[in-house]
Order: C-alpha cells, then structure tokens, then sequence
C-alpha cells in the first residue's frame, strides 16, 4: 500500500469477493428461504475452492508486495536486521494479509478433513483477520492527522461492521440480514479502497490548497493551512457519504432484479421417514456444490417424492 496500486489492487479484490458473497447469499436465500443457512464461503463447480484458493493467492502477492518486490532493497530490513521505520507500514499490511491467508488455508482445511463445527471455526478465524486488520489500521504508523489518517479513520468504520456481522454469524447462521450486511460492507471496503488510493496518488484529484509530499518513501498529502486541511477532510466525509449511499442503493436495486431471475424453489421430499437428505443431524441445511443439490432433485424426481413450496417438510410413512 502507500501508493495508487496498493490501494486499488486490494480494494479490486475485496470488492471480487464481496460481490461473489452478496450474489451468492442473495440467490440461497430466495431459492430457499425456509431453509435458508449462511455458509461461510461457497464452493463453485469444478474448483470447489476457487473462492479461498483467490485469496490466498491475492494475499500471497499482497505479501510478496510489501515485503520482497516493493522496498528499493528487495527486502524489508536495515542493514543490521532490523525494520527501519519507513518500512514498518510495509509489515502492517502484510500482517493483515497474512491472517486473510490464514482464514483462506485454514478453511480449506477444515473443509477437506470435514471437522465437526467447521463453519463456525472458519468464521471466528475470519473475524480474528478483521479484528487485526481493524486494530492495525487503527494503530497505524502512517500519518493519523492528514487527510490520509481521515481516509483510514472512516475505513475503520467500515471493517467494524464486517467484524461486527461476522461475529453475529456465529450464533445467527440463518440471519440473512447479518450475511447481507457482511457481504456488503466487503463491497463497501472495496470501494473504498479504491477511492483512497485514487484520491490520495492523483495529482490532479489533491484537494485545493494540499499537495503530494514525499516522507519516508512515499508520497503524502499535506496541507499548506489549516483551512485548507479541514475543508479537505470535510469532502473525504462527504465522498464517505456518497460512495455509502451508492453502495446501499446498488445491494437494493441488486437484491430486486435477483427477486427475478430466483423464485423460490419447489422443494422435493422423498417418501422416507426421518430427517431429509439435504440436513445435517443438526437440523441445519449444509451448503455444498451445487451438483449434489441437483442429485438430491433428481432422486426426488424418481416418482417417490412430494412436492411442497413454501412449507414445512412433513414426514409420511410409506
């Protein structure tokens, strides 16, 4: 980060799989709104893992970025081994990817070793990641006082709710209205991602009466006054509040034209007493690949099933 790309290529990437969550949390819902059940992440056809192998992939270079390929020395360290202080926002940044890896692996891991209750430890390892990335932006060795510390000060509020909804996932994993909110303040960090680093490294886009500054490697907005630092930090709020309310509009318009495209499914149930196929012995409905959800149909489709839509599954004996 500290530059235009680290903060638009970051930015690209929450708003990918923010925007992958909101679609995919939208569309189980209105499909299946009775049995509706949060997954923590969603499996896609043919990769099964593709959502998480993104992001370990995406951190991986975010790491690589800060710590190998961007410093002038191709490696973070003083000559006596220790960090220099114009490198400790390079170790802050890859701190954050690092717990994104580590929910992204662990994940996976969980998944393919199928452990028990490993929907609600793959969501506290989540909202382990934004806790440290809220606490390392709030601590942040960058500039606090400048139009970049009102930047990330607002950014802080942002990753709040996602720890906030990701937290209440845990004990709410039907609540659409938590995941819904989770998947759009992903969006929302995306955009606002990108948006900072436009603003901040775009001569022409400095507000009147600042200037790019270099300190310590990189480039800094300052101010000439400090009427000219509060009127700039009063725009950063107002670009909050319109990229905020664009934000809201576009989920609700997007929730709407979705409504369209998925009405709800008609739900099979096989002529067997006892628990359906697509629960677990908890009760709670499993996400898994889609083609094991179109063979649950299909074996309904044999002739022995009854159709229902809407409606609490009934047990009939045969």
């Amino acid at each position: 980060m500290g530059t235009l790309v680290g903060h638009v290529a970051p930015g690209a990437g929450f708003l990918l799989i923010g925007l992958w969550q909101l679609f995919s949390h939208i569309r189980l819902f209105l499909l299946r709104p009775s049995s509706y059940s949060a997954p923590v992440w969603f499996p896609v056809r043919g990769i099964r893992h593709l959502e998480l192998i993104l992001i370990i992939i995406g951190t991986t270079i975010s790491i690589l970025m800060e710590l190998v390929i961007g410093p002038a020395k191709h490696q973070p360290f003083d000559d006596d081994g220790t960090i220099p202080s114009d490198h400790l926002h390079n170790f802050e940044h890859a701190s954050i990817s690092l717990a994104l890896l580590l929910f992204a692996a662990v994940t996976i891991h969980l998944d393919r070793a199928r452990a028990p209750m490993r929907d609600a430890v793959s969501q506290l390892v989540a909202a382990a990641a934004f806790a440290q990335q809220l606490l390392i932006f709030h601590l942040h060795s960058a500039d606090h006082m400048g139009v970049e510390g009102q930047f990330h000060w607002l950014l802080q509020t942002v990753i709040a709710v996602t720890l906030a909804t990701t937290l209440l996932g845990v004990p709410y994993p039907r609540s659409f209205v938590v995941s819904l909110v989770r998947s759009a303040s992903l969006v929302f960090q995306g955009v606002w991602f990108i948006v900072m680093g436009v603003m901040l490294w775009t001569p022409a886009l400095i507000p009147k009466g600042c200037f790019l500054n270099l300190e310590e490697g990189h480039d800094v907005v300052r101010c000439r006054t400090h009427e000219a630092l509060e009127r700039a930090k009063s725009l950063v709020n107002l670009q909050f509040s319109w990229y905020l309310t664009g934000t809201v509009l576009f989920v609700v318009v997007f929730f709407l034209q979705m409504s369209k495209l998925y009405p709800e499914e008609p739900r099979y149930l096989p002529l067997v007493k006892g628990g359906g196929s697509g629960s677990d012995s908890d009760g709670r409905f499993s996400i898994g690949d889609d083609h094991d959800d179109e063979d649950d149909l299909e074996a309904a489709k044999g002739g022995f099933g009854h159709v229902v839509s809407g409606a609490t599954p009934i047990e009939i004996e045969r």
